[in-house]
């Protein structure tokens, strides 16, 4: 479905308009999913005590913390066409703060374990927060609206390794022990992710022109019960060797990054001895790229589509994945504290390239079925996430060698990009729908130049 009045530049100081409204609401609403779902990453080696857990246990928690994430992600996207962004994204951050709040009742690794899937829910936010923009933004600029409000809502998994030590620290500060401390920390995110459910309804709409079922009753979009809105589009995006392609990438590349955000604080504790604050805003430095670092990647893939087109668009993620690769396996060799941090720094800027040149080309994919596409490639990341998880459960492998093997996966995986064509028609099409927004906003620059007023 194509639908009007997408906004064509990102001006982020407005936050009147319904689309920039939206592109706030959505990554703020991803980054603080971030603190539910990894909140209790950084604070693992105190529950690995508490709990006595080994190294295979910790190993299952991490899987299970992205694994229902891949099944959630593949429903996630036809409720987005079916019921709307606005209404799936409220249930889901509400009805998600429950377990965040709840995994503090843990006693054993069997009832942590079955927490830890849970809050993994919470990941298909990302699948909502990419839909959500990919509807509200015009295409020579979505690329970069996608990865911005993906970045900044990634960008979460960084001040979560920071900020959640800091609360436990504060609450232990009180006089409670370590062992209550880490439950009582995981209440703080569940509280506002409860009340961020809430803010999204109030605040946002499905589309520039209104909600899905307004838009329906005018008969501006397919009904409900139509395929192409319902789980039909599942149908339709499932048959397209492109998206599965996109699924290996994605896996690649946010797989990746979840995996780091759930091993890097544990791994600078234990490979060079550092205290759970210190080791925590080591690994907090990776997410904290995503400021900026994803948005690149979004920027450059708008930008190779100007002079290249959608082929354009696949070369860049080409790249960037594959320069991924090799800087995961350098970092994986470091043995200096100092050089560890620097490589782990570069590598990051390429994971999060990657996943920014993906979601520049999700919009192009199959509109008819966005949702359903969105829903597949991310659900793509979290496969590669339990993938990798399994790397880091091994007893015979170190979190050294586990990083070095993930490293040559990615390279592999990032041929998968090069599969992903487009026909000479849909690039003829694309550049003139290009060709149309990109003439839309000058001619918005020359109105406001002018003192002329312009539309929301």
């Amino acid at each position: 479905m194509e639908l009007a009045n997408k906004a064509t530049r990102i001006r982020l100081f407005d936050f009147k308009s319904i689309q920039m409204r939206t592109f706030h609401l959505t990554w703020l609403a991803f980054h603080l999913c971030f603190f539910g779902w990894f909140g209790i990453a950084p604070l693992m080696a105190v529950v690995r005590e508490d709990l006595q857990l080994d190294k295979s246990m910790v190993g299952w928690t991490i899987i299970a913390s992205v694994a229902i994430t891949v099944l959630v992600r593949f429903i996630i996207g036809p409720l987005c066409d079916r019921f709307g962004p606005r209404r799936t994204y409220s249930a889901l951050l509400v009805f998600g703060s429950i377990p965040v709040m709840g995994i503090g009742l843990a006693d054993s690794f069997e009832t942590f374990l079955i927490g830890r899937l849970a809050i993994g829910a919470i990941g298909a936010s990302f699948v909502i927060t990419q839909y959500h923009t990919s509807v509200m933004f015009g295409p020579n600029c979505v690329g970069t609206a996608n990865a911005t409000t993906a970045g900044w809502g990634n960008l979460g998994g960084g001040t979560t390794q920071i900020v959640m030590p800091l609360i436990f620290a504060a609450i232990v500060s009180l006089g409670v022990s370590e062992f209550v401390g880490w439950r009582l920390a995981m209440v703080v995110p569940g509280i506002i992710l409860f009340g961020m459910g809430i803010a999204y309804y109030l605040l946002t709409q499905d589309a520039p022109d209104g909600d899905y079922r307004e838009l329906r009753e005018q008969g501006l979009i397919p009904p409900a019960k139509d395929e192409r809105s319902s789980w039909g589009s599942f149908k339709v995006a499932s048959k397209d060797y492109r998206v599965w392609a996109l699924f290996v990438v994605y896996a690649a590349c946010f797989g990746v990054e979840l995996t780091i955000n759930n091993v890097a604080a544990i791994y600078f504790f234990d490979e060079f001895s550092l205290d759970l604050k210190t080791a925590g805003l080591i690994a907090g430095l990776f997410g904290l790229m995503n400021l900026f670092a994803r948005t690149l990647g979004g920027f450059f893939s708008d930008l190779f589509a100007r002079h290249r087109g959608l082929r354009g668009r696949v070369q860049f993620l080409f790249l960037a994945l594959f320069v991924e690769g090799l800087a995961l396996m350098v970092f994986s060799q470091m043995t200096v504290l100092a050089l560890a941090i620097g490589t782990m720094i570069f590598f990051s800027l390429f994971v999060q390239m990657a996943e920014g040149a993906t979601f520049g080309l999700v919009p192009f994919m199959n509109k008819k079925a966005l949702g359903a596409v969105a829903g597949i490639v991310g659900a793509g990341g979290n496969a590669g996430a339990v993938a990798a998880g399994f790397l880091f459960k091994t007893e015979s492998l170190t979190y050294g060698q586990g990083l070095f093997f993930l490293g040559c996966a990615v390279l592999v995986c990032s041929f998968a990009a090069l599969a992903v064509r487009f026909s000479d028609e849909v690039q003829a099409e694309e550049e003139g729908l290009l060709a149309e927004a990109l003439a839309a906003r000058a001619a918005d620059s020359d109105a406001r130049g002018e003192g002329r007023p312009v539309p929301a």
